[in-house]
């Protein structure tokens, strides 16, 4: 039940219930043919309260999961608020899914609802899963198959009633998912209190205020997404929606509506840069105060070009997780009113200067101020495991029973994965991950489910796919590859036999028959002539892989047509 003493994401609407009552806070470009849809704080405080209170009278109850695929829109932000007042469980899927991983999801949580936009209306119908209800947010009242749809606008109570503030167990409030060790949508359950805590760490270090005007560049889908725009909502700024990431829209739009802020991957500051260099529009970028970039740093080619391209604006870097929902630290690096970079930024060796100290790894700042952080290392070394507490920390994944700690000194600590260490000023220095997880625009890819798929190509004999260091995509996939006998690279000499023949095309085809979502195809695959490097004890030695792999493309740093070729591979 609900209590008011209690953390909740709602309470950010009586603040736009009073002091942003009349002040424009939603604007949804995606319906710009019609003119901008502007709603102001009273508006979409009391269409979040009456789509909460038209679920209530469905028939919703604390504690049930409701399942969100759609693009971005006020729409969207409108039904996680909604379903959390109403103590429901908002369970945002990535709308990139493919139809697989979205019905893995829907078996994993079993939602009660699922709500979808007109973009995924049918997957409704594709994916035959029991479902109580199924909403849209802009379909008619009927659907083509003749049945009848439910709508937002339909759920939407006619009066506005003081309906009150529920919780889910546990304090719940969304399942966000992230990929598993083999790579299947694992949800994480994010309670109100993370949530809220996180948006404040947002407030003090990016500098989020009620003067912001804030981008939707980063999916609703993505914790980073939608920690920034709780934030956003909390301090009572403007949030302007475009259904998805596209360079030219974004850029129109920063000019049109004199946006001041928003968030990135090192893939989208890439595209925003050379398209504004290609265009010369670096003038109409002069609103743009603060950046907020997450999912890989920016080497300093990057950094460089998004200084020039919006140089007034303080861009600052994050390192996080889901599990953690969403940044664990932050640094500034550049800030305008000063003129100057972090000293500390993409130094990766462990020599000492006049001016710092510098350590192995990359440096990813310092703790937000309800962070802990922890080094776990073995004997005397300085650099170990990553681990984490306090409130920020996800309550477990979804039907999963919480796992021991390994180490009794360590239990009570969350595990993220990586390896790193910290210096003597507490910044963080983030070396690897502990594990091949592959993190490329944004994305989490676990090589295991890409090496499922190409192994079922009968002229594939084994596959290792890694991730190499890309400047765009922070990671580029990459598939190391061994042909059957009598098959044959096409790339390089025309085939005899068509029916034994390979090439980039061939496979980058076959993944996206085999419905493997497309940023995990590889974009690149090398040849590998003699067997992988195995322990002793029969195991992979995946690290040697990559190391020999990355040793080619640094030396040689090309690829012929998608393939680097080595008689020494």
């Amino acid at each position: 039940m609900g209590n008011y003493s209690d953390a909740h994401i709602c309470q950010c609407l009586s603040r736009l219930m009073t002091l942003r009552r009349n002040s424009t806070v939603m604007i949804n470009v995606a319906a710009a043919e019609e003119g901008d849809c502007r709603k102001t704080g009273v508006q979409f405080a009391e269409g979040v309260l009456r789509l909460a209170d038209g679920l209530l009278q469905l028939g919703l109850k604390p504690g049930h999961v409701v399942a969100i695929a759609a693009l971005n829109s006020d729409s969207y932000l409108e039904w996680l608020l909604a379903v959390t007042y109403a103590g429901g469980i908002a369970a945002p899927f990535n709308y990139r899914w493919s139809l697989q991983e979205a019905r893995l999801a829907m078996n994993e949580v079993k939602p009660i609802m699922l709500v979808t936009d007109k973009t995924h209306d049918y997957w409704h119908f594709k994916l035959q899963t029991d479902l109580r209800w199924h909403v849209s947010m802009t379909a008619p009242n009927f659907s083509s198959h003749g049945d009848a749809v439910l709508t937002t606008e339909l759920l939407k109570s006619s009066s506005l009633n003081s309906a009150r503030l529920l919780c889910a167990p546990n304090n719940a409030a969304l399942l966000c998912f992230t990929s598993g060790t083999s790579g299947r949508p694992k949800g994480v359950m994010l309670s109100h209190s993370a949530l809220i805590v996180q948006s404040l760490a947002k407030l003090a270090l990016v500098g989020y205020s009620e003067d912001d005007i804030y981008l939707h560049t980063s999916p609703l889908c993505h914790i980073g997404g939608i920690s920034s725009a709780l934030a956003m909502l909390m301090v009572g700024g403007c949030h302007v929606f475009i259904p998805k990431f596209e360079v030219k829209s974004a850029i129109r739009v920063i000019e049109q509506h004199h946006v001041t802020s928003f968030i990135t991957v090192p893939a989208m500051m890439a595209d925003l840069i050379s398209s504004a260099r290609t265009t010369q529009t670096t003038k109409n970028f002069e609103t743009v105060n603060k950046i907020l970039n997450g999912a890989g740093g920016l080497l300093p080619g990057l950094l460089e070009g998004a200084v020039k391209v919006f140089p007034r604006a303080k861009l600052v870097s994050a390192y996080g997780m889901t599990e953690a929902c969403s940044s664990l630290t932050f640094m500034t690096l550049y800030d305008p009113t000063i003129g100057s970079y972090n000293q500390h930024h993409q130094m990766t060796d462990s020599k000492t200067s006049d001016s710092v100290q510098q350590f192995a790894g990359v440096c990813v700042g310092k703790p937000a101020p309800h962070v802990e952080l922890r080094i776990s290392s073995n004997g005397s070394s300085q650099v170990g495991k990553i681990l984490t507490r306090g409130p920020h920390v996800m309550l477990g994944y979804w039907g999963q029973i919480p796992s021991k700690s390994s180490s009794p000194a360590d239990e009570g600590w969350f595990d993220t994965g990586d390896i790193g260490q910290t210096d003597d000023c507490g910044n963080l220095w983030l070396i690897g991950r502990n594990g091949s997880r592959i993190k490329s625009g944004g994305e989490n890819i676990y090589p295991e489910e890409v090496e499922a798929v190409i192994l079922q190509h009968p002229g594939i004999s084994t596959v290792i796919v890694v991730g190499l260091p890309d400047s765009r995509l922070t990671e580029m996939v990459v598939a190391c590859i061994r042909l059957k006998d009598n098959w044959q690279w096409d790339e390089f000499n025309p085939c005899n036999d068509k029916d034994h023949c390979l090439s980039k095309e061939i496979l980058q085809q076959f993944c996206k028959d085999k419905n493997l979502t497309g940023f995990k195809i590889p974009r690149n695959f090398i040849l590998w002539r003699t067997p992988f490097p195995m322990t002793t004890t029969g195991k992979l030695r995946r690290d040697e892989v990559k190391k020999e792999a990355m040793s080619r493309w640094v030396n040689e740093n090309v690829f012929s047509s998608g393939v680097l070729l080595s008689s020494n591979l």
